[in-house]
C-alpha cells in the first residue's frame, strides 16, 4: 500500500472508488453524443435533426481544408465557413465571426477542431443562442462542457452558461489518427487535468468521481499505445473516450489551482493551451496531494506512484513537454504569474500562499520533478 493514499494495492490493481456520499447534487446536460461514426457521413443528418438549414463551419487556419470537406458533406445545408479560430478565444476574432454568421444567415455552428475552434463555437452560441455541433480533432474535452474561456486585453476569463453547451458531439477516431504524437500527448494530459482536479473538487459527487476515474484510466492505458502506434484506431478511440469522460466531469464540478494557473499563463503570456496544461499537471497535482491524498488515491494506484512524481514520470515517458521555459516563458515573468494567480481568492485543497505558488512555477519553468 502506498503510504497516505488509501486502499492502493499494486498487486490486485487500482484502488477502490471513493466512498459513497449520502448527500450531493448533479447537473447532467442534455447532450447527444455519437461515437465511432465517420463524421463526414453523418454531419448532414445531425444538422437536419436540429431542424437547421444553414450551418456555419468553423476551423482554425491550419484546418481550413477540413472546413471545406465538411461544407461539401453538408451540401445545401452549409451556409459558409469561417477558418480563423484562434487559441484562447480572443473576443475580437469572435466579433468577426459573429458578423460573418449574421451576414450569411447561419442558424447553427459546426465546430471542427480542438479547443480553439470549440471555444469560438461556444462564444458564438453565447451571443446568438444558436445550436452547436462539435467534431473534436484533439483530446481537449471542452466540447463536453458549458464552460467558455475568452481572452480580452491580455486577460482570460471563464464563464459557465448553459447557452454554450454544445447540443451534439461527434467523436470520430479517424479524425485524430493523424494528430501528431506530440500534440496527442499534450492534449491527452490536458484532458487528464480535468479529471485529476475533479477527484478532489469541493462539489464532487459519486458520478463525477466515477467519470474521473474511468477517464483517467482510459488515458493512462491508451496514451502509451497511441504514442507507440499513432495509427492504432482502437487506441485512438480509447483516448477519445477518456477525453469525453474527462471533459464531462469538467462540466460537472469546480476546478482549482491547476486550471487557474493554466488560464493565467495562457491568457496573460499567450502560452499554448495543451502544452501548458501538460507541464503544469504534475506540479499542481503534487502541490495539492498533500491535502487530498485520499481523493487522489485512485490516480496513485494507476501510476503506481505518488501522484505528482508519478504524473511527471508518465509525461516524460510519453515525450511530453516538461518545462515552461521551452514554451517561451521568461523566468522574469514568474513573479507576475504568481501575483495574478493569488489575486482573486478561490477554493483549493491546499492553502494558496504566494511563495508556494511561486516555487511551484519555478519548478515547472525549469522542468524539475515535483517534490
Amino acid at each position: 500500500m502506498l503510504a497516505g493514499y488509501g486502499e492502493v494495492d499494486f498487486v490486485k490493481g487500482a484502488p477502490r472508488m471513493p466512498s459513497f456520499q449520502p448527500q450531493f447534487a448533479v447537473t447532467i446536460a442534455p447532450v447527444r453524443v455519437r461515437f465511432g461514426d465517420a463524421a463526414l457521413s453523418v454531419i448532414a443528418d445531425e444538422v437536419t435533426r436540429l431542424a437547421c438549414h444553414r450551418a456555419l463551419v468553423l476551423t482554425t487556419p491550419a484546418q481550413a481544408d477540413l472546413a471545406v470537406s465538411f461544407a461539401q458533406a453538408l451540401g445545401d445545408r452549409a451556409a459558409g465557413v469561417f477558418t480563423d479560430a484562434r487559441m484562447h478565444t480572443p473576443t475580437d476574432v469572435t466579433e468577426r465571426a459573429l458578423a460573418h454568421a449574421i451576414a450569411i444567415g447561419a442558424d447553427c455552428f459546426v465546430a471542427v477542431g480542438g479547443g480553439s475552434t470549440t471555444g469560438l463555437g461556444k462564444a458564438l452560441a453565447l451571443r446568438t443562442d444558436l445550436p452547436q455541433i462539435v467534431v473534436p480533432t484533439t483530446y481537449a474535452g471542452s466540447e463536453a462542457t458549458a464552460i467558455l474561456g475568452q481572452t480580452e486585453a491580455g486577460r482570460k476569463t471563464t464563464i459557465t452558461d448553459p447557452r454554450v453547451q454544445p447540443e451534439v458531439i461527434i467523436y470520430d477516431p479517424a479524425l485524430v489518427a493523424t494528430l501528431p504524437v506530440a500534440l496527442t500527448v499534450a492534449s491527452g494530459l490536458n484532458a487528464m487535468a480535468h479529471a485529476a482536479e475533479a477527484l478532489y473538487a469541493r462539489d464532487r459527487n459519486p458520478l463525477s468521481s466515477a467519470l474521473a476515474v474511468q477517464g483517467l484510466q482510459a488515458m493512462v492505458d491508451g496514451l502509451p499505445k497511441v504514442a507507440a502506434n499513432p495509427a492504432d484506431l482502437t487506441a485512438r478511440a480509447q483516448t477519445l473516450y477518456g477525453a469525453w469522460l474527462c471533459g464531462t466531469v469538467l462540466g460537472q464540478v469546480g476546478m482549482a489551482l491547476h486550471h487557474k494557473l493554466a488560464h493565467v499563463l495562457g491568457g496573460t503570456f499567450d502560452l499554448p493551451h495543451a502544452e501548458t496544461h501538460a507541464i503544469l499537471l504534475p506540479h499542481t497535482i503534487g502541490f495539492n496531494a498533500r491535502n487530498a491524498a485520499a481523493e487522489l488515491a485512485p490516480l496513485a494506484g494507476m501510476l503506481m506512484a505518488e501522484p505528482g512524481p508519478g504524473l511527471h514520470a508518465f509525461a516524460r515517458s510519453l515525450g511530453a513537454p516538461m518545462a515552461l521555459r521551452d514554451l517561451g516563458l521568461a523566468e522574469a515573468d514568474l513573479d507576475r504569474a504568481a501575483d495574478i494567480a493569488v489575486q482573486n481568492p478561490y477554493w483549493n485543497p491546499t492553502p494558496l500562499i504566494r511563495n508556494g505558488i511561486r516555487s511551484l512555477l519555478q519548478a515547472a519553468w525549469a522542468g524539475d520533478a515535483p517534490t
